[in-house]
This record gives structure tokens, sequence and C-alpha cells, in this order.
């Protein structure tokens, strides 16, 4: 027993001094998410963004979402507006999901739902917020592109419905 006892603090001891490497997510910072305000009149007028509306004739728009739409929030995701980097900002994309389908999921379902959007959206190169009508912002999921592997944040308060 003594010696079962002597190995295990061995074993142990021997596993605390390997040298361990950083965890990433101590190493690198994901940016906030953007402050802007949520513009709905973006959604009737899309001058200089692209919504579930704009459709290119001769080449895929970025970010493509309708197949995801489809496949993961056909009753969840009203709308959606995409908007260019700039100088200040990245590339984000802000969803407006449908109330009355939001408040009907769980945590977990609405972790599923921003996690499968913003992973396609970071594939475009773009961020995510997500908006209801009242423009109240849902969730975000916020990468940090300049680093490889790309570090993401996805944050979902729970003081909102």
């Amino acid at each position: 027993m003594r010696s079962l006892a002597l190995m295990l603090g061995f074993c142990l001891t021997t596993i605390f001094l390997l040298p361990t490497k950083s965890s990433l997510a101590a190493t690198t910072t994901v940016p906030k998410p953007s402050n802007a305000p949520l513009d709905l009149n973006l959604l009737k007028n899309p001058n200089g963004v692209i919504t579930a509306n704009t459709i290119s004739q001769s080449k895929l728009t970025i970010p493509s979402l309708w197949l995801a739409k489809y496949n993961f929030g056909n009753d969840l995701l009203d709308n959606w507006i995409a908007y260019s980097a700039t100088n200040t900002e990245p590339a984000r994309v802000d969803l407006v999901v449908n109330q009355q389908a939001w408040i009907l999921l769980d945590y977990i379902e609405r972790y599923s739902f921003v996690n499968r959007f913003g992973s396609i959206a970071r594939r475009f190169g773009y961020n995510l917020r997500v908006f209801n009508y009242q423009k109240e912002r849902l969730a975000t999921y916020t990468c940090n592109f300049s680093t490889s592997p790309q570090s993401c944040n996805l944050e979902i308060p729970t003081n909102l419905r």
C-alpha cells in the first residue's frame, strides 16, 4: 500500500513538473463585439450592405447564409445585415431573429444556433451579432482573425429572455 502511495506521489509530482504549453485562450485576445447600433432600415434599403434579400445574379453573394438558414434557422432567422470591414471595425453580420421563436429555445439550443451561424460567418471573415426586432443584442460570436488558429468567443447574456 505504501509503495502504491509513493508511486502515485511520484507520478503526480512528475506531471506537475513537466513543461506545459500556454493555453491559447490565455495568450490571445478576442476583440469585443461591435457596439454599433442595429439599423433595421437597412433591411428595406440595403445601401452598401448585404441582406437576405440581396442576391447577386452573377456570383456568390458573400456571406452566403441561405443554406444555413434553411437547414438550421428557418423559423428562427428572419433576416441579416452583413457589413464589410472598415478601417475601424472588422466585417460583421447582424442576424435578426423572430423573438417568439427565440424565447422558446433553451440555452443549449441558442448556443447551437449562434455557434453554427458564427462558424459559417467566421469562414467568410465575419463576426456575428444576434438581435431581435426590438434591437436587443441577444448573442455574439466574435473572432480574432489575425491569429492562427483563430480565437473566437461566443456570448449569450443570461439576463435576456
